[in-house]
C-alpha cells in the first residue's frame, strides 16, 4: 500500500513549466497544420479575392475603366430585373425539389423501415441515384428520358396508346413544355435518396416500446404516425430540408445541362455564370456570388443548430 508520504509527494509534484506545456500543445497540433493551411488556401483565399473584386468596377470589355466601385455592384445586384427573376427561379426550384424529395423520401423510408426479405439490397439500390455524378444524372434525364424522339417517357406513351389501339400517341417535348419542372424532376430523382437516408435514420431511433404500448391501447397506424412518428421526425425533416436547400440553391449542373438557363430556368448560379463568362463583368458577378455565399451561410447556421440539437437529444437518452 502507498504510504501517506508517497501520496503527498505525488500530489505535490511540480507542474511542468509553461514552455514545456506549449511545446506539448504544438506537438499535438502540428499534424493538423498542413490540412489547415490547405483549407485556407483552397477556400478562404478565393473568397477573400472574390470579396475584393466585388467592390471593384471590373469589366474585361472596358479594361481602362477598372477602379473602386464601392457598393455599386451590390446595388446593381439587388435592383437588376434579371437578378430578381433568378432569385425567384432559385426559390421555386429549391422549394419544389426539397418538398417533393422530402415527401417521397418519407414514404420510401416508412416502407424500408419494415422488415422484408431483401431489404438490404433494396436500400442499396434506392441510394444509387444520389451517387450518380450530377452532370451524368442531368444528361440521363435530358437524353434518355425527356428526348421527344427516342426518350423513355414518349416511348412509354406510345406503348400505352398502342394498348388502346391508337396510332397517334402524343409525343410532347417535355423540356420545352415544362422547362422548370423538367429540372425539378431530375433533381428530385437524385435528392430523394438523401432525404430517405436522413428520415430512415430518424425512424431507427423511435422508442419502439412506447409505440407498442400505443398499439396495445388501441391506436391505429395513422394515429401512431400522426401523434408519435411525425413529431419524432420533425427535426430530421428540418435537417433534410436545410441540407437540401444548401446544395440546391447552389445547383448549376442540372440547369446548365438540361435547359442551358433558357425558358425561364436561369437560377442564381447560372446567372452568375452568365455575368462572369459571357458579360465578363467580374465585379458584379463577384458581388452576386458573395450574396449567395452569405445566404448559404445563414442556411448552414440553422442546419448546424438542428444537428447539434439532435446530438444533444441522442446523448440525453
Amino acid at each position: 500500500m502507498t504510504s501517506v508520504a508517497e501520496k503527498t509527494t505525488v500530489e505535490s509534484a511540480p507542474e511542468p513549466p509553461a514552455t514545456a506545456r506549449k511545446v506539448s500543445a504544438w506537438a499535438r497540433r502540428a499534424p493538423l497544420l498542413p490540412a489547415l493551411v490547405f483549407m485556407i488556401i483552397v477556400t478562404q483565399l478565393p473568397f477573400v479575392a472574390t470579396l475584393v473584386i466585388s467592390f471593384m468596377d471590373w469589366n474585361a470589355y472596358y479594361p481602362d475603366e477598372r477602379g473602386f466601385a464601392g457598393f455599386d455592384n451590390f446595388v446593381r445586384v439587388f435592383t437588376d430585373v434579371n437578378m430578381r427573376d433568378a432569385v425567384w427561379t432559385t426559390i421555386l426550384l429549391t422549394v419544389g425539389v426539397v418538398l417533393i424529395s422530402l415527401l417521397l423520401g418519407l414514404g420510401i423510408a416508412l416502407l424500408l423501415d419494415r422488415k422484408f426479405r431483401g431489404r438490404g439490397a433494396v436500400r442499396t439500390m434506392m441510394i444509387a441515384p444520389f451517387l450518380v455524378v450530377p452532370v451524368a444524372a442531368a444528361l440521363i434525364w435530358k437524353h434518355a428520358l425527356y428526348n421527344p424522339e427516342y426518350g423513355l417517357f414518349n416511348g412509354a406513351l406510345t406503348w400505352v396508346w398502342g394498348l388502346f389501339g391508337s396510332d397517334n400517341p402524343p409525343q410532347p417535348d417535355w423540356i420545352s413544355n415544362m422547362p422548370l419542372w423538367a429540372v425539378i424532376f431530375s433533381l428530385v430523382w437524385q435528392w430523394t435518396p438523401f432525404m430517405m437516408l436522413i428520415l430512415l435514420a430518424g425512424l431507427q431511433g423511435r422508442p419502439l416500446d412506447v409505440i407498442e404500448a400505443a398499439r396495445i391501447d388501441g391506436a391505429n397506424g395513422w394515429q401512431i404516425f400522426r401523434s408519435m412518428t411525425l413529431p419524432h421526425l420533425r427535426q430530421y425533416l428540418e435537417l433534410g430540408a436545410l441540407l437540401g436547400s444548401i446544395y440546391i440553391v447552389q445547383n448549376f449542373d442540372a440547369v446548365f445541362t438540361i435547359t442551358s438557363g433558357g425558358l425561364g430556368t436561369a437560377n442564381l448560379p447560372y446567372t452568375i455564370y452568365q455575368i462572369f463568362y459571357q458579360a465578363h463583368d467580374y465585379g458584379r458577378a463577384s458581388a452576386a456570388a458573395v450574396v449567395v455565399v452569405i445566404g448559404t451561410i445563414i442556411i448552414a447556421t440553422f442546419a448546424l443548430r438542428t444537428v447539434s440539437s439532435l446530438f444533444k437529444e441522442e446523448s440525453g437518452r
